[in-house]
C-alpha cells in the first residue's frame, strides 16, 4: 500500500516563503552590488595604469633617451613594485626591449590574482614614451588584479553575512507573522474538529487581530450558534417522535412495543437472578356501553381516567401499558410471590370505586375485570405470559364483573377473587 504523503502545514509554508524571499533578495542585491563594484574597480584599474604609466614615462624619459637599459630598468622597477601592475615593458623608438619588470609569483594567491587581472581589465595598455613633442619608444603595462580579488572576497563575505543576518530577520519576522495568522486558522481548525468528531456546537473560536480572520471567525461561531439550535431541535423532534412511537398519544403511557420489550429485558434479569415475574391483563368491563351512551369523548376520559388510577397503584420500577382499546397491561417486576400481584390487583380493582366524570357535566361508573400470570410459573416468554394472564381475565369476567383471577398451570385448578 502506498503511503500517503505527508501534507506540509501553514506554518512551515509560509516560512519557507519568507525565507526563500529574504535570501533570493539579499542575493540578487549582493551579487548586483558587487557587479557594480567590479565594473567601477575595473575603471578605476583602467584609469589607474594609465596614471602609473605616464609616472613611468616622467621617470623612463632620459634613460630611453640615451638608451640606457640599467637605468630604465631601475627607474621602472621603483614605480612598479609600489602600484597594481603585474608586468611593466619599456621599449625603445626601435621597438627594442629596453626594461622589464615582472611581479614576482608567490603561490596560488598570486597566480589567483593574475588570472583575475586578465579575466576583468584589458590586457595590456600602451602608451608611448614623448621626449619634445615626438615618440622615442612606449610603455607597456599589465595590471594586477590584487584590489580586485580583495573586493571580490569582501564582497562574498558580505553576501554570507548578509544572507545570515537576512534569514534570522526573516524568520524573526515570519514568526510573528505567523502567529498571527496560524494560531486563529488553528483555533478555527480545533473548534471545527471538535464540532465534527464530538458534536461539540458550544465551543467558540476566539477573537483574531487580523480583520478578515477575526470576520472568518466570528461568521463560524454564528454558524455553530445555528448548528447547535439545529441539533436540539432535532434532538427534541426525535425524542418526540421516539416517544409518539412508543406510547399512546391518548393516555400517555407506553403501547404494546414497548411494554413487549420491557417485558423481555424484565425476564432476562429474573432468569440471571432466579426471580419472579408478575404479568397483569387489565379490560374494561363496562367501556363499550360508555362510548355508546355517552359518545367517544366520554370514552376517551374513561381511558385516561383508567390509565392514571392504574399508574397511581403501581411501584415506581412498575410499568403499565395500553395495549389496545380498552385493554391496558401491568409489568410487577421483581416479585417473590404470586400475593403480592393479588394484592396490587386488588387495589387497581378498588381505585375504580369512585365516578369518572366525563363531559357534558356527567359522571360514569366502570370496573375493571384482571389476570395475572406468572414468571416462570405460566411462561417464559411475553407471548405466552400475556396470553395467559389475557384467558385468565376472561374467565374472571365471565365469574364476576371487577374481577381478578391468577392463570393456574393446570385448567382444574382455578382461583377466583371478587370484591363483595
Amino acid at each position: 500500500m502506498k503511503a500517503v504523503k505527508a501534507r506540509p502545514t501553514l506554518r512551515s509554508v509560509i516560512g519557507r516563503g519568507h525565507l526563500v524571499l529574504a535570501l533570493v533578495a539579499v542575493t540578487l542585491a549582493s551579487v548586483s552590488l558587487t557587479l557594480l563594484g567590479v565594473l567601477a574597480l575595473r575603471v578605476y584599474a583602467e584609469h589607474n595604469l594609465h596614471l602609473i604609466a605616464r609616472s613611468i614615462n616622467y621617470t623612463v624619459e632620459a634613460a630611453v633617451v640615451f638608451n640606457d637599459s640599467a637605468a630604465a630598468t631601475e627607474a621602472l622597477s621603483v614605480i612598479a613594485s609600489t602600484e597594481e601592475v603585474a608586468q611593466a615593458e619599456v621599449f625603445n623608438t626601435n621597438g627594442r626591449l629596453l626594461a622589464q619588470w615582472k611581479r614576482p609569483e608567490n603561490g596560488v594567491l598570486s597566480r589567483l590574482e593574475l588570472q583575475l587581472a586578465h579575466a576583468l581589465l584589458e590586457q595590456p595598455i600602451s602608451q608611448p614614451i614623448l621626449h619634445q613633442g615626438r615618440s622615442i619608444g612606449s610603455i607597456h603595462l599589465t595590471g594586477h588584479g590584487g584590489s580586485l580579488l580583495r573586493f571580490l572576497l569582501s564582497g562574498l563575505a558580505g553576501i554570507l553575512i548578509c544572507t545570515a543576518l537576512s534569514a534570522w530577520v526573516a524568520l524573526h519576522l515570519a514568526r510573528r507573522l505567523l502567529r498571527g495568522i496560524t494560531v486563529p486558522l488553528q483555533s478555527l481548525a480545533d473548534v471545527a474538529h471538535a464540532a465534527r468528531s464530538q458534536r461539540d456546537f458550544d465551543r467558540r473560536v476566539p477573537p483574531a487581530q487580523i480583520a478578515e480572520l477575526h470576520s472568518l471567525g466570528s461568521d463560524f461561531n454564528a454558524l455553530l450558534g445555528e448548528m447547535a439550535a439545529w441539533q436540539s431541535h432535532l434532538q427534541s423532534e426525535n425524542e418526540t417522535l421516539a416517544h409518539q412511537a412508543s406510547h399512546d398519544s391518548l393516555t400517555g403511557l407506553p403501547n404494546r412495543a414497548f411494554f413487549e420489550g420491557r417485558l423481555i429485558r424484565a425476564l432476562r434479569n429474573a432468569a440471571k437472578l432466579n426471580e419472579r415475574v408478575a404479568v397483569l391483563f387489565l379490560d374494561s368491563d363496562r367501556f363499550k356501553d360508555i362510548n355508546d351512551t355517552f359518545g367517544h369523548a366520554a370514552g376517551d376520559a374513561v381511558l385516561v381516567a383508567v390509565a392514571d388510577r392504574v399508574r397511581a397503584q403501581l411501584r415506581d420500577d412498575d410499568l403499565v401499558a395500553r395495549l389496545g382499546g380498552d385493554e391496558f397491561a401491568v409489568l410487577l417486576a421483581p416479585l417473590h410471590k404470586v400475593e403480592d400481584a393479588q394484592r396490587i390487583a386488588d387495589k387497581i380493582i378498588a381505585s375504580m370505586d369512585m365516578p369518572i366524570a366525563v363531559p357534558g357535566n356527567t359522571e360514569v361508573h366502570t370496573s375493571l375485570s384482571i389476570g395475572i400470570s406468572m414468571y416462570p410459573d405460566h411462561g417464559a416468554t411475553p407471548g405466552t405470559l400475556l396470553n395467559a394472564a389475557d384467558t385468565a381475565m376472561y374467565q374472571a369476567k365471565r365469574q364476576t364483573l371487577g374481577g381478578q383471577q391468577t392463570a393456574e398451570s393446570e385448567p382444574a385448578a382455578v382461583n377466583v377473587h371478587h370484591r363483595s
